[in-house]
């Protein structure tokens, strides 16, 4: 998703190439979508070479600086790349647009000629769009946990939370435990499951409260001023975890379950 925010900032042909995953949601792009076979770099170069690319952005966390300079040495390209983990990084431009970025921090990590952009987060035109309406709210709880919920914490949140509650839920296809969730939620009328939901702003918008993950979607909950909790599920979540938690936002290093519940009676009264 944030890729199509950057592409809309863009100007001449916008191509995607990746692989047909299972929760890819390819046909949410709507630009021109290339599949790539696999992850070997010498696909991607010969990609890049047969469309006469000129500038290339990488956003996946297993690309790292060595498959970055195969690609440069090969094509000359100029690379883009996206990082949130304070990884090293073989490209002309890198993209770090959380609240926690520092430049300090990629020293030693990116080429000397590299242009650090930092800081700024990139927020989908439909936010902006929404938080100008006036919505009812009709959610006491939205939860979010990642695309694929890996850790399957949302049911264990359900029930830590009172159960008078209107609870929304947001998912994907990508979901593994998506069955088990629909059928978790089947005699609780209280309780909406949207998955694939192109209405996330909407949602944040009708609900008093938001629990999620310590990663991109933050920037959106903190853009809508939606008060929220934020449980670590992955270590790519260090940074923003730090970043909250040094900013007094209620956070969890890992799933609790009376904390949670105390947190919760903290900030959402």
């Amino acid at each position: 998703m944030r890729d199509l925010v950057l592409a809309q900032s863009l100007q001449g042909e916008i191509i995607f190439a990746c692989q047909a995953l299972k929760g890819a949601m390819i046909e949410r792009i709507p630009y021109e979508v290339k599949i790539l076979k696999s992850n070997d770099v010498e696909e991607l170069i010969t990609l890049i070479q047969t469309l006469k690319i000129n500038f290339l952005i990488i956003d996946h966390y297993e690309i790292d600086a060595l498959y970055e300079q195969t690609i440069k040495e090969a094509t000359g390209v100029t690379i883009l790349s996206f990082d949130d983990t304070y990884k090293a990084h073989h490209c002309d431009i890198l993209l770090n647009h959380n609240l926690y970025a520092d430049a300090k921090r990629y020293e030693n990590l990116v080429p000397k000629h590299c242009e650090l952009r930092l800081g700024s987060p990139l927020i989908r035109d439909e936010f902006k769009e929404e938080k100008r309406q006036k919505r009812e709210k009709i959610y006491d709880v939205l939860i979010a946990m990642g695309g694929s919920d890996s850790a399957n914490l949302t049911p264990k949140i359900i029930e830590a939370l009172p159960k008078a509650l209107h609870i929304a839920i947001v998912t994907t296809t990508a979901n593994a435990h998506l069955l088990a969730l629909q059928h978790y939620i089947e005699d609780k009328p209280n309780i909406a499951l949207h998955i694939n939901s192109s209405e996330v702003a909407k949602l944040l918008h009708q609900s008093r409260f938001m629990v999620t993950t310590p990663s991109v979607m933050v920037h959106e909950v903190l853009f809508m001023e939606l008060p929220f909790i934020a449980i670590k599920v992955a270590s790519n979540q260090d940074d923003m975890f730090h970043y909250l938690s040094q900013h007094n936002y209620p956070v969890l290093k890992e799933w609790n379950a009376s904390s949670f519940a105390q947190l919760y009676h903290t900030y959402a009264h």
